[in-house]
């Protein structure tokens, strides 16, 4: 398939109708799909199982069924004695994941005769086909596939994955089975990562979304290190660069209303991506590729109500962003250590207190442990834990500085946007509230200038005690008519 680009030949449509066009009839279309019980779903889950190109991306908004459509590939062959296949999550943890790749392949695979082998995460077909399911965690585990030769190469989440990492398997996508190597890659939209730049061609720069004619159209390139030079035709290419071997790619766009089957079993999920943040919303409800975060988006003056006082029967917790710094000659302007006092009462979250300063350590425990004492024991204290000892220090000795207080260190993981979204999301559907204070400026001011205001400290702590707050929720449970359970001594509860 070498025509022009936007060619209606290598369009989506094309690419559907030629489902299965390399395979034995005997295993094409509906005896397949008839073994299975299932079928993929008309159009790009069509079009990504039909697909000729060298590497293919199937990829937008969430729920889309790309998923399940890199589950179903390799089924196409899995009667070919020495096929194999392998594809990858970032981590073994989200294959492993309830309802993740490992849990959807026991559902489909037995109706092949496959025989699992969960240790090794590995199917095996009676022709004695395999898929295998793999973690690429770190940067140095690309080098552990040395010297393999796969014949289908899978990705699950390719934003997840370094340019390094992806590219590198291109040498070990190779096949002696008489199947056509080819690397198929899902993937939602981020902005800011390496694929973003890779399907360039088939993104409307200005709008961020697919461009709908270019859906389906193969594209040729050649690498020479990093670097990549693109043409419409390999031949093109072959031409310019006659020691060079061209590997095609297409990118196919996916929407929500592309998998009916999801919609219909779980009606609700739209209006779930609905509630993401404006960011993430646009990401994964509306496929957009070219939104960011930019000052202004996380947080908005207007989406937080000031009232006189909380109600009462509140469920809270005081969380701890420390920091111990002091104003000096050299650094007139150093991180704050904050507590933010949160409750909830549904449907709301009350930001009650906010307690700022700049000081030595030794100052900045001292209120810490004054500050619990007038919240009271039935406030559990979470201090953010950073790599280190001094943090360790901070909390063990927080620990008996309150006897009968629960105080609970907490990792931070992720970054500083990405905790932050949660309660974003919260804060702009109306359901953050302040209780009036003489703190309520700066941390207006703050937050609406996050990330790229001078501090973040308030921001760190507001995610923080809303992460905990949610999974204490979780723990103790609502009463009736969603009251919520109060208790007369500390709560125990693991970190989130």
């Amino acid at each position: 398939m070498s025509a022009a680009r936007d060619s209606p030949e290598n369009s989506v449509v094309s690419l559907a109708s030629s489902l299965l066009c390399d395979l034995d009839p005997e295993y094409a279309g509906e005896a397949l799909w008839s073994r299975l019980g299932l079928r993929p779903q008309p159009g790009p889950q069509t079009a990504f199982l039909g697909t000729q190109a060298d590497i293919t991306i199937y990829g937008g908004a969430a729920g889309g069924g790309k998923s399940f459509g890199l589950l179903l590939t390799p089924l196409q062959w899995s009667h070919v004695p020495g096929f194999g296949a392998v594809i990858f999550r970032r981590t073994t943890v989200q294959v492993r994941a309830e309802g993740g790749l490992w849990d959807d392949s026991a559902a489909i695979y037995p109706a092949l005769e496959a025989t699992p082998r969960e240790q090794q995460l590995e199917w095996r077909f009676p022709s004695g086909a395999d898929v295998s399911f793999a973690h690429m965690e770190y940067e140095r585990n690309r080098l552990d596939w040395q010297g393999s030769q796969i014949c289908l190469i899978g990705f699950d989440e390719l934003t997840h994955f370094t340019w390094r990492q992806f590219s590198y398997m291109f040498s070990r996508n190779r096949s002696t089975c008489g199947v056509r190597p080819r690397i198929m890659a899902t993937t939602n939209p981020d902005a800011d990562s390496w694929v973003a730049g890779f399907i360039a061609w088939w993104i409307d720069q200005e709008t961020g979304f697919p461009i709908p004619e270019r859906a389906g159209v193969l594209r040729w390139f050649v690498q020479f290190g990093d670097d990549l030079i693109w043409a419409d035709t390999a031949e093109e290419l072959s031409e310019r660069y006659p020691d060079s071997i061209p590997m095609s790619v297409t990118f196919i766009p996916a929407k929500l209303e592309d998998n009916p089957a999801l919609t219909s079993r779980d009606p609700a999920y739209r209006g779930k991506l609905m509630a993401l943040d404006r960011v993430e919303r646009e990401r994964l409800l509306n496929g957009n590729w070219k939104i960011r975060p930019v000052a202004g988006m996380y947080f908005r003056r207007e989406w937080f109500e000031i009232v006189d006082e909380p109600p009462k029967d509140l469920l809270a917790v005081r969380f701890w962003d420390f920091a111990g710094s002091r104003v000096t000659s050299k650094n007139k302007d150093p991180d704050w250590t904050v507590g933010l006092l949160l409750g909830y009462k549904p449907p709301l979250f009350y930001i009650i207190d906010v307690a700022r300063l700049q000081d030595s350590p030794g100052a900045v425990e001292q209120t810490l442990t004054r500050t619990a004492e007038l919240d009271g024991r039935t406030v559990p204290v979470f201090v953010e834990q950073e790599p280190g000892s001094s943090s360790l220090y901070l909390i063990n000795s927080l620990v008996d500085k309150l006897p009968g207080h629960v105080v609970t260190g907490i990792p931070s993981t992720g970054s500083k946007q990405t905790r932050a979204k949660p309660v974003s999301s919260a804060a702009e559907h109306g359901k953050v509230v302040l209780v009036r204070g003489e703190w309520n400026r700066g941390f207006l001011a703050e937050v609406e200038y996050f990330p790229d205001g001078a501090h973040d400290d308030q921001v760190d702590a507001l995610s923080g005690a809303h992460a905990a707050l949610v999974e204490l929720w979780k723990l103790l449970g609502a009463g009736d008519e969603g009251e919520v359970v109060t208790y007369d001594s500390p709560v125990s509860i693991s970190p989130v």
